[in-house]
């Protein structure tokens, strides 16, 4: 397809919010290169290409550089507006995808990051919490398949990553979230997320994604 001359996503192999940007481009159909970093040593290329925030996922299209992977995801569905379909066609159910992402990034994200930093009584509040903000949520997974109703769409692209890493979290921390009597709906939305073609062709080994970050609990909690 002409439109595909030169995709390239930067991204880094365990970065949940790089590997959206791969699903929308599989699901799509697209065909990409796709450009490791090591965030610690950053390319040229990708400050280059991202100078404002200077962060992963960066996609870049004919030469032209698009950063946010929401905003990426939002505009490879425009891009390649012939393939599958990655937001809801009608505008209301648009907006409510777009409301719906932004609680679980502004929310959720933010209620599950600090479980990884802390440990005892504080850490189970913690979990609590982020479960109740998991279980607000999962009201809109009620009756459907995935949140995009049958098909995986823009807000399981967006809050897809709770399938894989969130079982990661858990074992590195030694919690549980996302279990089958808090959060039932959204356990086994977790099995059909991960049953997704495109979602299964990228993701990172588990093992490793597990040991990294074990590790880098251990250095927060050291510091």
């Amino acid at each position: 397809m002409a439109a595909d001359k030169g995709v390239k996503v930067f991204g880094m192999w365990a970065s949940p919010m790089a590997i959206r940007v791969e699903w929308a481009l599989r699901l799509k159909g697209v065909d990409y290169e796709y450009v490791d970093e090591d965030l610690a040593n950053k390319s040229e290329a990708l400050l280059r290409h991202n100078p404002v925030t200077k962060k992963v996922p960066v996609l870049v299209h004919d030469g032209k550089p698009l950063a946010e992977s929401t905003v990426i995801v939002e505009y490879i569905d425009e891009a390649w507006k012939h393939g599958y379909p990655i937001m809801p066609s009608d505008p209301f159910d648009r907006a409510q995808a777009r409301f719906w992402a932004r609680f679980a990034e502004e929310k959720c994200n933010a209620a599950l990051y600090p479980i990884f930093m802390t440990t005892g009584e504080e850490q189970r509040k913690l979990v609590q919490e982020a479960q109740q903000c998991l279980k607000t949520l999962e009201t809109a997974l009620e009756g459907k398949k995935f949140f995009g109703g049958d098909a995986f769409g823009y807000l399981d692209i967006v809050t897809g990553w709770y399938a894989y890493w969130l079982p990661v979290i858990e074992e590195a921390c030694g919690v549980e979230v996302v279990t089958d009597e808090a959060l039932p709906l959204m356990k086994a939305w977790f099995d059909r997320v991960l049953a997704v073609d495109a979602v299964k062709a990228v993701l990172p080994p588990r093992d490793k994604l597990v040991a990294l970050n074990k590790a880098r609990r251990e250095q927060i909690l050291s510091a």
